[in-house]
């Protein structure tokens, strides 16, 4: 019997059995693909061409529309808060904007680009970033991770945190726009819905760099700054969580990159002490007021040796999966988290197979490996990380294709 998109996800983050392996294209910022390999991909898979809508102007992602998820078969829905989903159309809410000439697009506000002589693109509004002619994506110095070493390190003044927090506080009319949003997508579509927009962000403050020698220098100060981003999260999610815990069906609660290529920044044990008290509280709450609802991690690189820790931690979902990463490959991954975590991402190496394959090599690999992912289910199948400007859409519609043909 055919499941509802939504049902079909579900069951699978449940450990039991679909009727067919469930799939992701932009569910979030780390499943979705280039706005420059996305007007191609619609191309190739026959589809009227259309303007792609940039809703990441830092990674540059393209949002899925719903005909080219029909497309792939994919059975995942974006919504971020109130301001946009891949399932409503809104055209009043995206602007034109070429990239200097270089990719007809829509955006949500052209104002904050600023297209220089060269041909260099620079984001005025956040975090100032550019992004060269050469580029397909913004960037910032030393990728957003400063770099000087040869001071004192930087601690943030935690009153002033505080009261940042304090003014970031959701009133109930802010509440009540987002759940109103959110019904709204529930309403038009079957697909699990995948919410963006309010996590903890725990991250590397600072930098990878000097993040990582306060947690091993100050950790009273690193317990302190983490109790901070709790207790503000934890009142945020009491606050909106009743009022959309009906219409959303994976919460993204945090995007923490604890994995290098080869091992993770920080020796288990710190993981253990700094990080793992903190998400079990979150996740603890969450699965209170909506015990239905799946908590969702994203953490890149070789994170093998804390995935114990991540299970510990309380997370239903771990993306991107990057078995690549590290001496262990996607078995190892799969045999450690087997009925104890669900695995999102992961489908296919996207730092060789996918650019540098074959459509008939990304297809194979891909077919093998979320085989085994699926074994036993809590796997939904979506590459390692974004589908970058470079790839092919050949080799895109051979990566879901692959999919499709698991056989559960």
């Amino acid at each position: 019997m055919e499941m509802t998109r939504r049902e079909r996800v579900l069951k699978t983050l449940n450990f039991e059995t679909p009727d067919r392996l469930p799939k992701d294209l932009g569910g979030m910022a780390s499943t979705g693909i280039s706005c420059f390999a996305y007007p191609r991909l619609v191309k190739a898979l026959g589809l009227p061409e259309r303007l792609p809508k940039v809703f990441d102007t830092f990674q540059m992602l393209a949002l899925p529309d719903q005909d080219v998820l029909d497309a792939l078969d994919c059975d995942v829905a974006f919504v971020a808060v109130d301001q946009y989903s891949n399932i409503l159309e809104e055209p009043q809410k995206w602007q034109p904007f070429d990239f200097g000439g270089r990719l007809p697009a829509l955006v949500l506000d052209p104002t904050i680009f600023q297209v220089e002589s060269d041909g260099t693109i620079r984001r005025t509004q956040g975090n100032v970033a550019t992004m060269p002619p050469s580029s397909y994506v913004f960037d910032e110095i030393h990728g957003g991770q400063p770099l000087n070493l040869s001071g004192e390190l930087v601690k943030e003044d935690l009153d002033q945190l505080a009261e940042r927090f304090q003014k970031e506080r959701l009133t109930e009319n802010r509440v009540q726009s987002i759940a109103s949003y959110c019904q709204k997508v529930r309403e038009a579509t079957d697909r699990a819905i995948l919410f963006n927009g309010a996590i903890a962000g725990f991250e590397f403050r600072g930098g990878i760099a000097a993040w990582s020698m306060l947690c091993m220098l100050e950790k009273d100060y690193v317990n302190a700054v983490h109790e901070l981003l709790t207790t503000h999260y934890i009142r945020q999610v009491e606050a909106l969580l009743p009022a959309i815990k009906d219409s959303v069906d994976v919460i993204w609660v945090n995007s923490d990159d604890h994995g290098a290529q080869d091992r993770t920044f920080l020796p288990p044990k710190v993981f253990r002490e700094l990080y793992l008290p903190y998400y079990q509280r979150i996740n603890q709450t969450i699965h209170r007021i909506a015990p239905q609802v799946k908590t969702f991690l994203h953490s890149c690189g070789a994170i093998y040796a804390i995935l114990d820790d991540v299970i510990a931690a309380g997370f239903d979902v771990l993306n991107p999966v990057q078995w690549t990463a590290g001496n262990q490959g996607y078995q190892a991954w799969k045999d450690k988290c087997r009925g104890r975590i669900a695995l999102w991402g992961g489908g296919v190496n996207a730092q060789r197979t996918l650019p540098f394959g074959t459509p008939e090599e990304v297809y194979q690999e891909a077919k093998t490996v979320s085989t085994y992912l699926s074994d036993g289910n809590g796997f939904v199948f979506n590459s390692i990380h974004n589908i970058l400007a470079e790839i092919t859409p050949e080799n895109v519609i051979a990566l879901y294709k692959a999919a499709k043909d698991v056989v559960i």
